[in-house]
């Protein structure tokens, strides 16, 4: 383990996230929201502590390997998750305890959406636009970002990516260089954000609240800037704008690039994941539909389809933003979009959840064990996209669907033995493994009654989901530290 390459790559990568901070600063300082002190504080902190790791190491000239890799994404996002609650324990109108402070700041990065802070429209908006923030940063990686932009992150990028980037297919690089492979990621994620900041700005919403949101959306982070979510703003053309970025941004972004470098969209109804990406969240729509039209819930028709096509696409995606109390919702309904949480989007996408191509490739195994039951001797292959899928490929798939449900039974009984009823329990670690935010029960709107190791185990589950699980549990075990 090269532990001096370590040391000075995060050290960078502190400090890069240290200048995240200056425009939470500058809005504090414009609009004298009384902030300015708690980010010029952490601003401090965060850089001197960067500074501290870089600057004895500044001169090693050593090749990342992979697993050099691994312990950098593992010990930058543990570290960060620290370091962003410094502006949340500091601000005095938030009076945050640490393990509040800590959970709003790992939701945030990593683009779950959950949040202990009740009364977002009084909030100062420096607070607001930083929650935002976080999670736009975390959204498509700062890593993946850091690689793009720091020269001297070039050599090893791809131990990087490759630990970063989510997804059982992410091996190929767009790009013959990694670094522009990053940079070509970036480009996409930052044209999505202008063109959704520009669509909510034109259907209604202030300046403030259009850069806001298109910050989570893009990110499918599902922060608002006020209470009701989207909800607030009880506008069609607002929750139009939403339903099409939450759905971009749940698409995987090389196929994005693919089409954008090809100048054609063939290739989206080509791709197995994005047909089946699709059909699931028009089946879950179609479903909700019906289920509210059928009951007296919902009076008027019209509403009933606009409510379950946004929150269909939103829970879907793994977002996580509300134009209704979905939670009230009658019969099963509730739990059918908690469970298309656990599908989420696409590999290579913003959302959380198990992805998509995993869910494609556990069908397509169960349908060939049925057939061999029925044709013992015959020789079956899967395919993707009419190309054959190798079988490290589906047994990793097959491994990560046993793992991901031996920490959710885990973490759930965890959750439990805190005194948390079954059906909070299950949400919320639904929610935060699966990258979500809102969940059933007592978490429903806010997680802000939940006992401070709770919070902790859920922003346990948060780092789970945004790492994928075996990025994390790599590290524990003894041939990932053998040299």
């Amino acid at each position: 383990m090269r532990f001096k390459v370590i040391q000075k790559i995060l050290g960078l990568l502190l400090s890069v996230f240290s200048l995240a901070l200056l425009p939470p600063l500058f809005i504090a300082h414009w609009s004298r929201d009384g902030a300015g002190d708690a980010f010029a504080i952490a601003i401090g902190v965060i850089l001197t502590a960067g500074l501290v790791l870089w600057l004895p190491v500044r001169h090693v000239t050593q090749e990342m390997r992979l697993r050099d890799g691994f312990l950098v994404v593992v010990l930058f996002w543990t570290v960060l998750g620290f370091s962003g609650s410094i502006p949340f324990m500091l601000v005095e109108s938030l009076k945050m305890a640490p393990a509040d402070a800590i959970f709003e700041s790992m939701s945030g990065l990593t683009t779950t959406g959950a949040t202990v802070i009740v009364g977002l429209d009084a909030l100062p908006p420096s607070i607001l636009f930083y929650r935002q923030l976080l999670q736009w940063l975390g959204g498509m990686g700062i890593i993946v970002l850091a690689v793009a932009i720091l020269p001297m992150l070039g050599v090893g990028g791809m131990q990087l990516y490759r630990a970063e980037t989510p997804g059982p297919l992410k091996d190929s690089k767009l790009t013959p260089r990694i670094t522009e492979t990053a940079k070509a990621l970036w480009y996409i994620y930052l044209s999505f954000t202008i063109a959704c900041a520009l669509a909510y700005f034109a259907a209604g919403m202030s300046l403030f609240d259009a850069i806001s949101h298109s910050f989570s959306t893009v990110a499918i982070g599902g922060f608002s800037t006020h209470d009701l979510s989207i909800g607030y703003f009880n506008n069609p053309r607002i929750e139009l704008a939403a339903i099409v970025f939450m759905f971009l941004a749940g698409v995987n972004f090389s196929l994005h690039f693919v089409c954008w470098r090809s100048r054609s969209v063939s290739h989206y109804l080509r791709d197995s994941e994005f047909k089946t990406y699709l059909g699931i969240l028009i089946v879950v729509f179609v479903i909700c539909a019906i289920g509210l039209s059928l009951t007296d819930y919902q009076d008027n028709k019209l509403h009933a389809l606009r409510l379950s096509l946004f929150q269909a696409v939103s829970i879907g995606t793994t977002t996580g933003f509300t134009t209704s109390a979905f939670q009230l919702w009658p019969g099963f309904l509730p739990l059918l979009l908690i469970f298309a949480s656990f599908i989420g989007g696409c590999a290579g996408s913003t959302a959380g959840g198990i992805k998509v191509i995993r869910i494609l490739l556990l069908y397509k195994q169960g349908m060939r064990e049925i057939h061999r039951l029925i044709h013992p001797n015959a020789v079956m292959t899967i395919k993707i996209g009419g190309r054959p899928v190798h079988g490290r490929i589906v047994d990793a798939v097959w491994g990560f669907f046993a793992t991901y449900v031996a920490v959710f039974a885990l973490l759930l009984l965890s959750l439990m033995a805190t005194g948390i009823d079954q059906i909070t329990a299950f949400s919320a670690v639904a929610a935060c493994l699966n990258n979500l935010g809102p969940g059933l029960g007592d978490v429903s709107y806010h997680y802000g009654a939940l006992s401070g190791v709770a919070k902790l185990i859920l922003s346990v589950a948060m780092l789970l989901g945004r790492l994928e699980i075996f990025t994390l549990f790599v590290l524990f075990t003894a041939a990932f530290w053998r040299a």
